[in-house]
């Protein structure tokens, strides 16, 4: 008997992964599936809510990494959550069977500067009343679990941009989803770079609103193999 290795599950800034996959219905319906989860907390965020020590995102690589103890394991992941995990694959190829990347596309290869000062503006409390995203990340961060400064200085710290030849050279499956309104749209460059990729663009959806989409849930569960066995 093949049995199906565990799924980590990774949530996006200034969030938690209670918010994004317990509330949401993923975690019970993969143990409807049964199929065991690894929920992991950024530091900063949630259950890590005091793990604040040098807050950068290569400490958050590590902090992912260090969970996962039986490689290759399948992963969920959404937004920020999404971008670690796909760091962590073009690193060690080896490491995910599965890989469902959401809320992520070619918004990875380039930097929005004034997008960037909102959410800096609105985690740090001080959002852009003109701007939603940037009254959004203020509420997130208003959060009791959620860690305001050091998420701040998480966002000051400097992500190690992707290299092209490493993403090429994931070869396990990948399934990019993104929503038809989400800034991170398109995902034309990512899926060019990635070898083994399948692509789902979600109709009408914003960014904010991908974990909670059913379309999103029966596909990513079917591509993992943790369909529920009602």
């Amino acid at each position: 008997m093949n049995i199906l290795p565990q799924i980590l599950f990774l949530h996006g800034l200034a969030t938690s992964g209670s918010r994004t996959w317990g509330e949401n219905g993923w975690l019970d319906l993969v143990q409807d599936a049964n199929r065991q989860s690894i929920v992991v907390d950024l530091p900063g965020h949630g259950t890590s809510y005091n793990n604040t020590d040098q807050m950068t995102y290569e400490k958050c690589y590590d902090s992912v990494l260090n969970s996962i103890t039986t490689p290759p394991i399948d992963a969920v992941g959404f937004s920020l959550g999404a971008r670690i995990l796909l760091t962590i694959a073009s690193r060690k190829p080896t490491i995910f069977r599965k890989l469902v990347l959401s809320g992520i596309g070619d918004n990875l290869f380039s930097t929005d500067n004034t997008r960037h000062k909102n959410i800096r503006e609105g985690i740090a409390g001080n959002p852009n009343p003109n701007n939603p995203e940037s009254r959004y990340f203020n509420q997130l961060s208003e959060a009791a679990d959620i860690n305001r400064l050091a998420i701040q200085e998480l966002i000051r710290s400097r992500q190690a941009p992707l290299e092209e030849d490493a993403l090429k050279e994931i070869e396990c499956p990948v399934l990019v989803v993104i929503g038809e309104n989400d800034f991170a749209a398109p995902a034309s460059k990512l899926l060019e770079f990635l070898p083994n990729a399948t692509y789902l663009e979600l109709k009408g959806v914003d960014h904010f609103a991908t974990p909670k989409n059913f379309t999103f849930m029966e596909t990513a569960l079917k591509f993992i193999d943790a369909e529920p066995q009602w």
